[in-house]
């Protein structure tokens, strides 16, 4: 039996957390996998050491618009095979999925779409939301195993937040958004880090305008979730709320496979 740690991480431009200590982290963690969001980067405009560091293999998606969304996968062993975006769907024209299949399992690293200002994106984000649970519900029936990983942008309970009250209305915490939430769990994926720590105050994204993270005014909307078929692999979940350089924190899963 392997040990496996894998991390997430919405890094909110690859390029400005390298300056941010990103590099002596990597180093430091040295995770088997490690899932990004938000890089807004192609590799062309990436240097090599994070476009191609030692010892790891590295897929990209990204979108056509420069400086926005897209997603990558540092992964020491490399995939049986890697797709991108939703299988027959033309929703993910943003760079936001890589699917990389392992024997034991198949990872999902997805960078979900936000509400927009004024909720404007709220429907393009339910459409999404449901296209991709279509898709991870043929892959279980299929008899695969998955690891969900990413940027969810919804706080699913109250508990995932600092202020529920005051967000009710607003996108990430949406009645429509916490029911797909629902669903998703209804549907057999267990939230990895609810499994092992059940309090409060346990956020992985803060306001930067507004200072948020010095008062730990949060939102947990970035998440590890696995099939129920592969739950018994899962040994740990946790978060990194002390690694500074994003808006967002690190989280990660250890998985005995």
């Amino acid at each position: 039996m392997t040990e496996l740690k894998l991390i997430s991480w919405n890094v909110n431009g690859i390029r400005a957390i390298k300056h941010k200590g990103f590099l002596d982290w990597f180093q430091r963690e040295a995770p088997d996998i490690l899932c990004l969001q938000e890089t807004k980067a192609r590799p062309e405009q990436l240097d090599d050491d994070l476009k191609a560091p030692p010892g790891y293999h590295v897929y990209w998606n990204y979108p056509e618009k420069k400086g926005y969304a897209g997603v990558a996968v540092y992964t020491r062993e490399p995939p049986q095979e890697v797709k991108y975006g939703l299988e027959g769907d033309t929703l993910d024209t943003e760079g936001r999925i890589i699917s990389a299949e392992y024997g034991a399992f198949i990872l999902i690293n997805i960078y979900f779409p936000n509400g927009g200002m004024g909720n404007k994106r709220v429907p393009y984000k339910m459409e999404f939301y449901d296209a991709f649970l279509q898709y991870a519900d043929g892959l279980v029936k299929n008899g695969k195993k998955l690891v969900i990983c990413g940027d969810i942008n919804t706080a699913h309970k109250e508990i995932d937040l600092a202020r529920p009250k005051e967000n009710v209305k607003n996108t990430g915490f949406l009645p429509e958004e916490r029911a797909w939430m629902d669903k998703l769990v209804a549907h057999g994926y267990a939230d990895t880090f609810r499994q092992f720590h059940k309090e409060p105050e346990q956020y992985t994204y803060w306001d930067m305008k507004t200072g948020a993270r010095a008062r730990n005014v949060g939102w947990r909307i970035d998440y590890f979730f696995v099939s129920e078929n592969l739950l018994p692999a899962v040994k740990d979940a946790f978060i990194q709320p002390a690694v500074q350089g994003s808006d967002h924190c690190p989280i990660g899963l250890i998985l005995n496979i």
